[in-house]
């Protein structure tokens, strides 16, 4: 029977064998590196291939946060022109009109004399109108105020934005003309130690939290910004609907006061009038017992010339002849009567013309009654004129739209942005 031949030597198990494929391995990577290392050591500093590679990195990167700076400033420029357009200024200004038409309305009604200057409803009314006209322009003025203070941060923040996207374009053309530069271009030289750190460099850790602050304090003030612009559509609606309340309470009761006083006029009128036909009624009258009285005295002088003549009868014929013929005692009587008749006559007239006289007294303050009250519709009237474009406005639903510039209480404006 015949042996396998066996070689002689040492025999690796497996596990050694992997174990020594693995030694080998290690020691080829291990050997690789130490010669990549010698070799990169070996080479200039300053591959230009490598710089060019993170020039364009960096170059991408400066680019990316110009785009967002970009695109927060137009944000920032569209927030700052709604502010700007926010109508505050134009409903301030808009309140200067009716405040002097309510304030000329008081001044017109003070004009009412005599016994037509009465407090009455529409004072009540128009000096609220005048309080809430106020009211409403101090409560405008502090918005107005507000978004001014407001522009001002966001004029602030858009100068950041326009400061740091200016230095990013900048960068950018300065980068650029770094990787446009080549070992063939004409301007490259030695420089005096250009390895030096720039005083107040930045870590790329700070360059990144720099430009992402200034955009997250541009983005919160464009937030407060139209929050506030929402706060102010919401008060000057408000306050607006309050005004417009107000017009028409104000208007309703001057209106209805108008309405009195012309009834008043007319009622008095009519009793001027009716006065006066009393009047000359009462003249006839006067006339006719003044007639009347004459004729009575006339008689009287005649029974009184009959009775002294028959005084001079002599002897006998000094009769008193009462019977059959009373002629003396007729006569007697004829003069009580016309007596009593003239006494009665003279005191109706006395009566009457005291009556007339006192009817012109009342005649004559009513028609200085009437004269005032005539003076105060006419006031009325013109306080009804001065309202009527503000009822116009009320009718047509808008208010006169006035181009006013965005200003504070201290009367700054006219605001520019620092950079474009």
């Amino acid at each position: 029977m015949s042996s396998v031949p066996v070689k002689p030597g040492l025999r690796l198990s497996v596990s050694e064998w992997l174990s020594s494929n693995q030694q080998l391995s290690a020691a080829a990577g291990h050997e690789r590196r130490v010669s990549n290392g010698i070799r990169q050591e070996g080479r200039p500093a300053g591959d230009e291939s490598d710089t060019s590679r993170r020039l364009s990195d960096r170059l991408w990167d400066v680019a990316r946060w110009k785009d967002a700076l970009e695109a927060c400033a137009r944000k920032v420029d569209e927030e700052m022109e709604a502010l700007t357009l926010s109508r505050l200024s134009t409903a301030l200004a808009a309140t200067a009109i009716p405040l002097e038409v309510s304030t000329e309305c008081v001044t017109l009604r003070e004009g009412r004399r005599g016994s037509e200057l009465v407090l009455d409803p529409v004072d009540e009314q128009l000096k609220k109108e005048v309080q809430l006209i106020g009211r409403v322009q101090q409560v405008l003025q502090q918005h107005v105020d507000k978004a001014f203070e407001q522009l001002c941060v966001l004029q602030e923040v858009r100068h950041q934005l326009t400061s740091d996207l200016q230095n990013k374009m900048d960068a950018l053309d300065i980068d650029m003309s770094c990787l446009s530069l080549t070992i063939k271009s004409p301007e490259i030289s030695l420089k005096t130690n250009p390895t030096r750190i720039p005083s107040g460099s930045s870590t790329p850790q700070e360059w990144g939290q720099f430009s992402q602050y200034n955009v997250l304090q541009a983005q919160e003030a464009m937030q407060v910004s139209q929050h506030m612009r929402e706060d102010t559509s919401l008060t000057r609606a408000q306050l607006q609907n309050e005004l417009a309340v107000q017009w028409r309470a104000t208007e309703f009761v001057l209106r209805k006061r108008t309405h009195d006083e012309e009834q008043a006029r007319d009622q008095l009128q009519w009793q001027i009038r009716n006065t006066e036909d009393e009047m000359i009624e009462m003249e006839d009258d006067i006339k006719g017992l003044d007639l009347d009285l004459q004729a009575k005295t006339t008689n009287l002088k005649l029974a009184h010339t009959r009775l002294e003549n028959r005084t001079s009868r002599t002897g006998m014929d000094l009769c008193r002849d009462e019977v059959p013929k009373p002629v003396q005692h007729g006569l007697v009587n004829e003069v009580h009567q016309l007596k009593a008749t003239i006494t009665a006559l003279d005191q109706k007239l006395s009566e009457a013309q005291r009556s007339l006289q006192k009817m012109k007294l009342h005649h004559a303050r009513m028609l200085e009654d009437l004269s005032r009250k005539q003076e105060a519709l006419s006031l009325e009237q013109r306080s009804l004129n001065t309202r009527s474009h503000l009822r116009s406005a009320s009718c047509s639903g808008r208010s006169p739209v006035l181009l006013v510039p965005l200003t504070n209480s201290s009367g700054r404006s006219h605001l520019q942005l620092l950079a474009q």
